[in-house]
């Protein structure tokens, strides 16, 4: 079995807001597709007024990207779905999916201050602070998948930006958890799910990223995510508009 897939991915909780920062001067870099990475940029796909269609990342988490990228099988890629987000994006992305987050988890009639602690494990509130900001608006956080040879996205066991806890990055590593949603759930299916999960995280981590534990998919470098996880100053400041970093 590759090493990638063996390792379990451990149960960590969701980042508390982290304010120690030492911001470095870095420059943005727009990611173009190659032999390993392809870019499918979900939020135009979804009608979002505000998103952005090309695809920046500050230069180092570019680099990183791209080495981990380079531990996949042969023939697989990572697909980037979302990367740098202007802060209109992440207002936007909060007003929307707050309605959706309410339905689904049906909080219609909980207080504010719960149903707005429900929303924000889905979506970063947008606070319009530069130096502590929404993770993405930094270009230090990306969501990505893997493609097979084949070009098709790995099961991964949800969607891209669900609502369900599902999407808790080690949710597929209890059996018991499992059993308990739903007993249908077949144990290869299971399997399945859990090594491809397995196999995204660690080549992400190992590449010196962190994961974002209630999304799967998203991962950090730079920006204050990363930083609570390793104890150390935020080095990425906010760009709320591409005009901050590509004139």
């Amino acid at each position: 079995m590759d090493r990638n897939t063996s390792r379990m991915i451990p149960h960590v909780e969701d980042p508390a807001r982290y304010e120690l920062r030492d911001f470095q001067t870095q420059e943005f870099v727009e990611i173009v597709p190659n032999e390993k990475l392809d870019i499918e940029m979900q939020y135009p796909v979804l009608g979002m007024q505000n998103a952005e269609a090309k695809c920046f990342l500050r230069k180092e988490v570019a680099e990183r990207l791209q080495k981990a990228a380079e531990g996949l099988p042969e023939g697989y890629k990572f697909r980037i779905w979302d990367a740098w987000r202007p802060f209109a994006l992440q207002r936007e992305l909060y007003e929307v999916y707050s309605k959706d987050v309410i339905r689904d988890f049906h909080l219609e009639n909980v207080s504010e201050e719960e149903r707005n602690a429900v929303i924000r494990g889905f979506v970063s509130d947008p606070i319009p602070d530069r130096e502590v900001p929404p993770a993405h608006t930094t270009g230090g956080a990306v969501d990505l998948t893997i493609l097979d040879a084949d070009g098709n996205e790995l099961d991964m066991g949800t969607k891209f930006d669900a609502f369900t806890t599902r999407t808790i990055t080690d949710f597929f590593e209890n059996d018991e958890i499992i059993s308990n949603q739903d007993p249908r759930w077949n144990e290869a299916h299971v399997k399945e799910i859990r090594e491809n999960r397995r196999l995204l995280y660690w080549l992400m981590t190992d590449a010196g990223f962190t994961n974002l534990p209630s999304e799967w998919w998203h991962f950090d470098f730079g920006d204050r995510n990363w930083a609570y996880y390793n104890e150390c100053p935020a080095i990425y400041r906010g760009a709320f508009t591409k005009e901050e970093f590509h004139g």
